[in-house]
């Protein structure tokens, strides 16, 4: 099994496994997927309260002298960046309720080999920040928005916002950005109704969105499969709504979305759908949470402690080493679909979106 478009490479499985590879080039995993999109999750605190995704209250957030500083993020993209990794992708919790996030931009932005840097928001602060995150060198912006209605968006955040989220959005545009993407969580019995209006929303603003399928990693633990509205279904309720959709160039083949023009020139739109159509073996991406522990696959049960050689003396060498045994230890697929998947202890909040 390899991913497409991606050689195994030239050192064996079990040299990968004995960490004899050499400690720099391409992270390949054992079954030939190469990794070069780093996530980095930079808080674990949020100014709402999605159910899909933390706690309504008594939220339990890591203290903060657990939590990575900026130049510990930036040595270990430094080391990242040595092995192959070229993208990059500033996640929460939300990101923007952390401190002077645009000097973190700077600081990843200048370190040799990394191309893009792109960060996931829920745009209720992006009003103020979106001008110093462009100044920054910021790329590109992914904003998450589920519904255009008050009520709905009540519902899911368990917060008010909605407008401080379009304004963000509007801001966004203001500050020069043009790779502005929306993504919204598509819930059976929550959000059907949102696919018209968020459809004719992005198609009316030259903006790209992406449905995302709700995944079991609720902090209350409720999802079940019943709750998922498939991608497939969406794409023909759009269809419907705008007429045909045609499959779009792939220029990437490990991005998680399929994605689709609208055949009238309205723009693209998106579906990433990790449980109805998992997409793992095309999968590039390794993620560092808050506080330091890096996560093969978003769904991992397992976690190597990066922040502990950060802190402790570590060399560099070590961390590739560190980064290295996480890749190796990658299992061919997230397993959702399987009748032995066993959910992650940690909510997306915790591990990073």
């Amino acid at each position: 099994m390899g991913s497409p478009g991606h050689a195994p490479g030239k050192h064996s499985r079990k040299q990968r496994v004995n960490n004899v590879m050499p400690l720099s080039g391409p992270l390949v995993d054992a079954f030939g997927r190469v990794h070069t999109n780093l996530r980095i999750s930079v808080t674990d605190r949020c100014n709402i309260r999605c159910f899909y995704c933390m706690p309504e209250e008594n939220v339990l957030f890591s203290p903060r002298n657990e939590i990575l500083t900026f130049e510990e993020i930036a040595r270990f993209v430094r080391v990242a960046a040595d092995m192959g990794v070229n993208k990059l992708r500033i996640t929460g919790g939300e990101p923007l309720v952390r401190a002077q996030l645009p000097e973190l931009i700077k600081q990843l932005k200048s370190v040799n080999g990394i191309d893009d840097v792109a960060l996931t928001t829920n745009a209720i602060l992006l009003a103020d920040h979106a001008q110093s995150l462009r100044d920054a060198g910021l790329d590109r912006l992914n904003i998450s928005i589920d519904t255009l209605s008050p009520e709905v968006f009540h519902r899911i955040t368990r917060r008010d916002g909605l407008q401080r989220v379009l304004d963000g959005i509007e801001a966004a545009r203001c500050a020069g950005f043009t790779r502005t993407r929306l993504n919204a969580v598509a819930i059976r019995g929550v959000t059907e109704s949102e696919i018209e209006p968020l459809g004719r929303f992005a198609r009316r603003s030259n903006l790209e969105l992406r449905f995302i399928e709700f995944m079991p990693l609720d902090a209350d633990g409720q999802w079940q499969s019943e709750h998922v509205l498939p991608g497939e279904e969406i794409r023909r309720r759009l269809e419907h709504c705008f007429g045909a959709l045609r499959p779009a160039p792939r220029p990437d083949p490990s991005q998680p979305a399929v994605d689709y023009a609208y055949a009238d020139g309205g723009g693209a739109v998106g579906f990433i759908n990790p449980v109805s159509e998992p997409f793992c073996s095309a999968c590039n991406r390794l993620r560092i949470t808050a506080e330091g522990q890096v996560r093969n696959c978003l769904f991992s049960t397992a976690e190597w402690d990066a922040r502990s050689l950060l802190r402790g003396g570590g060399s560099d060498e070590q961390l590739a080493r560190l980064t290295l045994k996480c890749v190796a230890a990658k299992k061919p697929a997230h397993g959702i679909d399987q009748p032995d998947f066993v959910r992650p202890e940690r909510a997306m909040y915790q591990i990073g979106g």
